[in-house]
């Protein structure tokens, strides 16, 4: 057997013991959709394997455990989505990437990890990071070393074969002015995500972890979102995504209102939430909330810890009460795999994660997914839900509201009626 054929076993042996031990991605309503039992006796599925370039990423089928989203009836209540997402996604010596699968995977949700794509390259091959508006070799927020990589690799395969997304936080972080990237042009933009594909697709070359197996994705299909470093450069970003095949955007500061398009990419920003104690709103970001609790201290008072990571808890589940008995617009949610405050961060998101998913109606999704669903629902049902304010339900209720017969979904769209013979 040669080196190339046993990466390719390697793959399909933890394609489908990943693929048998994960649980559903979108609850118990949704978790039936898009899925087959197979007939008993019926020969097993055959697994394709297709290498791409030096072996560091690989084509092994369409992605498992995502559901075929289906279009609202005439009449039917939305469910309430939410979506939990990371920024700079890699596993390092806190384990909270590990941590975090295992979270979604206990209650039912699956999740998108924003993967930094400098976590993917070591630090002896740093010049091979050509910023735009910075010199070779720069990253506000470092490099990796062979074992962070490896441990990453890992935790980004087991994530994408439970149903995750793997989307982009691209490199090197920069942020304010002096070539940050509020900055940048589209076309430093289209470099900038160039390079960060680059580095998930050759990180076996660039490690020499040749006889590592590859990635389960191919990650020009995989990558269809972002969210840019600080929020900063969206626009320019935005119109260099919209060339490039991207299908949202996560950049920016909505209200808990339904999503529209802008650029032709879904903008599907976090949102401002209620903010316990306070008179104003809060962006769903634990940053955010640090940043408004102890300054610009990752560390602040320890006899307040609890207390702030109680406020973020008690606003976001604000948030989806105010949507889940409301307009049911999705919920957008962000974080950082840090340990801030001392941790009591991850551990708010854990309480809202196992208090919001296990609910109703829910479902805890990832960006792909809830674009998935967006794009297959009918435009002037969308336009309707658009019309309603932050925690507006409708005066007639949902039956009456969304009552009209939408019009026939496009052919090949999920949902579109099937033509009678």
């Amino acid at each position: 057997m040669t080196a190339t054929q046993r990466i390719a076993a390697a793959v399909v042996v933890a394609a489908t013991a990943a693929v048998s031990l994960a649980g559903c991605a979108t609850g118990t309503d949704a978790s039936k959709a898009g899925t087959q039992t197979p007939r008993k006796g019926a020969p097993a599925p055959k697994h394709v394997v297709r290498l791409i370039g030096d072996g560091s990423t690989a084509y092994t089928g369409p992605q498992p455990h995502l559901p075929r989203p289906q279009r609202l009836k005439p009449g039917q209540k939305p469910p309430q989505f939410v979506v939990f997402s990371w920024d700079g996604a890699g596993e390092d010596s806190q384990k909270l990437f590990s941590h975090f699968r295992k979270v979604s995977k206990a209650n039912h949700a699956t999740m998108t990890y924003f993967l930094s794509g400098v976590y993917m390259l070591p630090e002896e091959r740093a010049d091979l990071y050509r910023p735009p508006q910075h010199s070779p070799g720069r990253s506000d927020i470092g490099f990796n070393d062979e074992q962070g990589i490896a441990d990453t690799v890992q935790q980004l395969r087991l994530a994408w074969l439970e149903g995750n997304e793997i989307g982009t936080h691209f490199n090197g972080h920069f942020c304010g002015r002096n070539g940050g990237v509020g900055e940048w042009s589209p076309a430093e933009w289209r470099d900038e995500i160039a390079q960060a594909k680059q580095f998930v697709k050759t990180w076996k070359t660039n490690t020499g972890m040749t006889k590592a197996a590859p990635l389960p994705f191919d990650y020009d299909r995989e990558l269809i979102g972002a969210r840019t470093p600080c929020l900063e450069g969206q626009k320019n970003f935005m119109r260099a995504a919209s060339r490039l095949g991207f299908r949202y955007d996560t950049s920016g500061v909505n209200q808990q209102v339904w999503p529209r398009k802008r650029m032709g990419l879904w903008d599907l920003s976090m949102q401002l939430v209620p903010f316990p104690g306070h008179t104003y709103e809060q962006l769903t970001m634990d940053y955010n909330f640090m940043v408004n609790q102890s300054g610009t201290k990752t560390q602040g008072d320890p006899a307040k810890h609890a207390y702030w990571g109680e406020q973020m808890r008690d606003g976001l589940l604000r948030g989806f009460h105010r949507a889940y008995n409301g307009n049911r617009a999705p919920l957008i949610i962000g974080n950082h795999f840090e340990s801030w405050n001392g941790g009591t961060y991850m551990r708010a998101v854990d309480e809202v994660v196992e208090t919001v998913c296990n609910q109703p109606d829910v479902r805890c999704v990832s960006f792909r997914q809830l674009a998935d669903w967006l794009d297959a629902q009918d435009p002037e049902t969308l336009s309707r839900l658009r019309s309603l304010d932050v925690g507006e339900t409708p005066k007639q209720g949902w039956a009456s509201f969304l009552s009209d017969r939408p019009a026939p979904a496009p052919k090949g769209v999920p949902g579109a009626p099937t033509a009678r013979r």
